[in-house]
């Protein structure tokens, strides 16, 4: 079965931590997360994927109007995409979607957010470090059972400061339970993130 994205499988030396999908943020690739994924879950099998979009020679994983302006009808079309490839992967390397988490960053952590929302069954939940609003999904889905965490810096620049509650609302109106991070930092992470995406690793 031949995998769309480029990308990285780790098999986890550890059959009760559970699969990792890592999805870095604007310029990063399929590389970047992987530190974070070994340190935040050591014995995860990690699926860590590079974006299929260029931005000036940026791999993303959809497009942008512009810093800060979301191409929704892109990133629909992405969606579906990254989903396809979630469940060939799962298959190919006998991961169980069920128990599958999503860590993502920024750009990734939005497509994370996007295919839970529209493809709930591919994921048990998702660290979103500094997501932004995509939107509300055309069908409202069914998440109860899930676990996710919204990391978002007290100083970030690129995401307005209402929209992680906003993120938090929807998501617990359909039913997940969601953890709320603030740490006093900008876009980029730091080892409250790491602390934090841990917690959620372990109450899953």
């Amino acid at each position: 079965m031949k995998l769309s994205y480029q990308h990285v499988f780790k098999p986890g030396g550890d059959p009760t931590a559970p699969p990792l999908l890592l999805l870095h943020g604007t310029g990063g690739d399929e590389n970047d997360l992987l530190p974070l994924g070994e340190s935040i879950s050591p014995g995860s099998a990690l699926l860590s994927v590079r974006g299929d979009v260029l931005e000036n020679g940026m791999p993303r994983f959809f497009r942008r109007i512009s810093p800060g302006v979301l191409d929704f009808a892109d990133l629909a079309k992405r969606t579906e995409t990254l989903a396809e490839f979630i469940a060939n992967a799962a298959v190919t390397y006998g991961l169980n979607a069920r128990e599958l988490i999503a860590v993502g960053y920024s750009n990734g952590a939005n497509i994370a957010l996007s295919v839970l929302l529209n493809h709930p069954s591919l994921m048990a939940g998702a660290a979103l470090l500094r997501p932004m609003w995509i939107g509300e999904p055309k069908k409202s889905p069914d998440l109860s059972g899930k676990r996710v965490l919204i990391a978002s810096g007290q100083n970030d620049p690129m995401v307005p400061s209402e929209q992680p509650e906003q993120i938090a609302t929807l998501l617990r109106n359909a039913g997940a339970t969601v953890t709320l991070s603030f740490p006093p930092t900008g876009h980029g992470l730091t080892s409250a993130d790491l602390t934090a995406a841990k917690r959620l690793i372990l109450s899953q």
